[in-house]
C-alpha cells in the first residue's frame, strides 16, 4: 500500500510540476489592489491545478489530469497546464474552474481536481493505517498494542463503546465498519486540509452531501416496522393531528441528513475563511504593526481548527449512529438502555 500511495503522488506530480515566471508590471499593480474575498474563495474552492506556494518570481504548481467526455468529440485526457491562463485546448477551456466546451456542447467532467486528489490521498492513508493496525492485531493477538496500533486502538474502542453501543444498542456491530470509516475519513480529510497548500475537501458541499446521502440510505434500508409506525401513527398523538404530524415526520427524515451535510460543510469552511481573513489583514492595512496581531489570531484559529477537525468527525459519527439507532429500535430496546445511561446491558440481554 505504501508503493500505491507513492505511485499516486508521482502520478499527480509528473502530470506537470511547473515553475512559472511572474509578470512584473501587471502583477505589481494587481498586488496593490489586493482582493481578500477573491483570495479566500480561491483557497477554499476546488481547482484543476494544485498551487503550493510562490517563491520570488515563480509559482510552484502541480497540474492535475483533465478527463472530459463530449458526445461529439469523445474522451479527452490531458494536463490542466494546457488550460492555464485562459488557454483553449481540444475545444475545452476553464471558466471559474468549470470545464466548458467552446462549441457549447455538454461536457462530462471526470477530472482529478485538487479535492479528488485529496480524497484519494485520504483513502490511501486510511488503507495504509488500518491494514497496518490489522496486521498488528493478527501478529500480537490480545497482547499489548504497539506503535501505530496503540494510538488508534483507544479511538476505535471509544467509537464502539461511547457512540455505537449507546446510540444503536445490541445491533451495533453490523454498523461499526461504516461508523469507523466515516469518523476517520472526515478526521483525516480535515487534517489534510490544514496542511500548507491543502485542499478544503470536507468544505466541499458535494462531499458532505455524499456522506449524508449514504447515512440516509443506511438508515432507511435498516429501518424496521416500528420506525415507520412512529412516523405514520405517532404514539400518543390524536388521530385528528396525524395529517399534520405525518408530513412533519416525513420531512424530518430528510432534514436529519441535511443537517449533517450543512453542519460539516459550514464549520470546516468557516474555519478556513476566518484564518485566511486574519492573514489578509496584513495586506489590507499594509502596516507592519498589524502583522503580529493578525498572525497571533490566525495561529489561534488554526490550532482551534485542529480540535474542530476531530470534533466534527465525532459529531457526524455520533448523529449518524443516533439516526441508525432510531431506525433499528424495537419496543423492547429500552431494556438495553439505548441512548442513555452507562450503556451497559443487563444479563438478560445476553
Amino acid at each position: 500500500m505504501k508503493r500505491l500511495l507513492f505511485a499516486l503522488l508521482c502520478l499527480l506530480s509528473l502530470t506537470a510540476h511547473a515553475s512559472e515566471p511572474v509578470a512584473t508590471t501587471a502583477d505589481a499593480t494587481e498586488s496593490e489592489n489586493f482582493n481578500p474575498g477573491e483570495m479566500i474563495l480561491h483557497h477554499i474552492g476546488d481547482s484543476h491545478e494544485w498551487h503550493w506556494f510562490s517563491m520570488g518570481e515563480t509559482h510552484v504548481t502541480t497540474y492535475l489530469p483533465v478527463i472530459a467526455y463530449r458526445a461529439g468529440s469523445g474522451l479527452s485526457v490531458f494536463s490542466s497546464h494546457e488550460l492555464a491562463e485562459g488557454k483553449v485546448h481540444e475545444g475545452l477551456k476553464l471558466e471559474h474552474e468549470h470545464l466548458v466546451s467552446t462549441d457549447g456542447a455538454k461536457v462530462y467532467d471526470f477530472s482529478i481536481t485538487k479535492n479528488v486528489a485529496t480524497l484519494m490521498i485520504a483513502s490511501a492513508l486510511m488503507l495504509i493505517v488500518f491494514i497496518t493496525v490489522a496486521r498488528g492485531y493478527a501478529k500480537r493477538g490480545t497482547a499489548a498494542p504497539r506503535g501505530i496500533q496503540s494510538f488508534f486502538e483507544p479511538l476505535i474502542i471509544f467509537i464502539r463503546d461511547e457512540v455505537a453501543k449507546k446510540s444503536i444498542g445490541p445491533k451495533y456491530e453490523r454498523y461499526m465498519p461504516y461508523l469507523l470509516t466515516v469518523f476517520f475519513f472526515i478526521w483525516f480529510s480535515n487534517l489534510l486540509g490544514l496542511l500548507p497548500g491543502g485542499a478544503n475537501l470536507t468544505g466541499n458541499i458535494a462531499v458532505t452531501l455524499t456522506l449524508a446521502v449514504i447515512t440516509l440510505l443506511i438508515t432507511l434500508f435498516s429501518s424496521n416496522k416500528n420506525y415507520w409506525a412512529h412516523i405514520f401513527a405517532t404514539p400518543g398523538v390524536p388521530k385528528a393531528l396525524l395529517p399534520i404530524m405525518i408530513p412533519v415526520e416525513l420531512i424530518g427524515i430528510v432534514v436529519k441528513p441535511f443537517s449533517l451535510m450543512v453542519r460539516l460543510f459550514a464549520n470546516i469552511t468557516a474555519g478556513h475563511i476566518v484564518t485566511l481573513s486574519f492573514i489578509s489583514l496584513i495586506f489590507i492595512f499594509r502596516n507592519i504593526g498589524i502583522a503580529p496581531v493578525s498572525l497571533a489570531f490566525g495561529l489561534f484559529i488554526f490550532f482551534l481548527e485542529l480540535l474542530v477537525a476531530i470534533l466534527q468527525a465525532y459529531i457526524f459519527t455520533l448523529l449518524t449512529a443516533m439516526y441508525i439507532g432510531g431506525a433499528v429500535e424495537d419496543h423492547h430496546d429500552a431494556d438495553y438502555q439505548m441512548g442513555g445511561g452507562d450503556g451497559a446491558m443487563p444479563a438478560k440481554a445476553h
